[in-house]
């Protein structure tokens, strides 16, 4: 380009897609540079017609991103008359959607600033469940949706993770004889906590496996089935004391065990929802 031009960048919603797009095509022109002026958030035709007669009297191009049908129509049929050059940077590909999934779009705006919301609160609460998980930091149990507890391998760790996908922000506390629960967990709300038991039986079997993984004899004091009697025997004492509702986990798959503890904090009124 031999001097900046004026791009006008119109969208039902930020228009960042447009002025990506729009620096994209202008980098391929020799310096690539291009002023951009934004017209954020349309919704009338009230908008239209400004974006219109800015365009008009600096000769400039319309780039736009409008999703909402009678807006589109209205910008494509006064620019034609006014002599403006309006791209339609969203139709084409969508009509190709619609023709391959032989579905129509929802043209709503704004979506997919929903969708990044939703990214960030599920990216924030996988930290979070990395940050608060087997009882490293006790301050979290205050912050969390979901706090779990139970003895070692109750599937305290992949629930948090599987519910920090679904934006629950989790912390789990592992119970221990020799070692007091935190203050702090008798302190929550009761229709926070939820606590995780498991049949002597299953926790021997993947106790034992464990120690096999590790290299471990199997017959050490973390798969001793009267030390299994005894931690499991204290951690009920603790959840009983908390009256937190329990979950068996010994034959459910993490996604079964997830979707019971959202059913059952739901009916007991956490204001949890997905």
């Amino acid at each position: 380009m031999d001097k900046k031009q004026m791009v006008y960048v119109v969208s039902d919603s930020v228009g960042e897609t447009a002025e990506l797009m729009v620096r994209a095509v202008a980098s391929q022109f020799n310096d690539g540079e291009v002023e951009i002026q934004h017209f954020s958030y349309v919704e009338n035709q009230d908008d239209i017609h400004n974006v219109l007669c800015a365009a008009k009297s600096t000769h400039s191009i319309i780039a736009y991103t409008i999703v909402i049908s009678s807006l589109k129509s209205y910008l494509d049929e006064r620019a034609r008359e006014e002599g403006i050059t309006a791209i339609d940077l969203m139709n084409p590909l969508m009509q190709a959607f619609s023709q391959a999934f032989n579905k129509d779009p929802i043209r709503q705006p704004r979506l997919m600033r929903k969708l990044d919301d939703n990214c960030f609160r599920r990216v924030e609460a996988i930290e979070f469940a990395v940050k608060y998980d087997d009882g490293q930091d006790v301050r979290g149990l205050k912050k969390a949706d979901i706090v779990l507890i139970g003895v070692s391998r109750t599937s305290k760790t992949p629930l948090s993770m599987y519910l920090a996908h679904k934006r629950f922000k989790v912390a789990n506390v592992p119970l221990v004889p020799e070692v007091s629960p935190p203050d702090e967990l008798f302190q929550l709300p009761r229709n926070t906590c939820v606590g995780l038991v498991i049949t002597p039986d299953k926790l021997n079997e993947i106790r034992k496996e464990r120690l096999k993984n590790l290299g471990l004899l199997p017959m050490a004091n973390y798969a001793d089935f009267d030390r299994i009697l005894e931690e499991l025997d204290y951690a009920e004492t603790i959840m009983k004391r908390i009256g937190c509702p329990i979950i068996n986990v010994s034959n459910k798959a993490v996604e079964e065990t997830a979707d019971l503890i959202l059913a059952m904090l739901k009916k007991r009124g956490a204001g949890i929802h997905e």
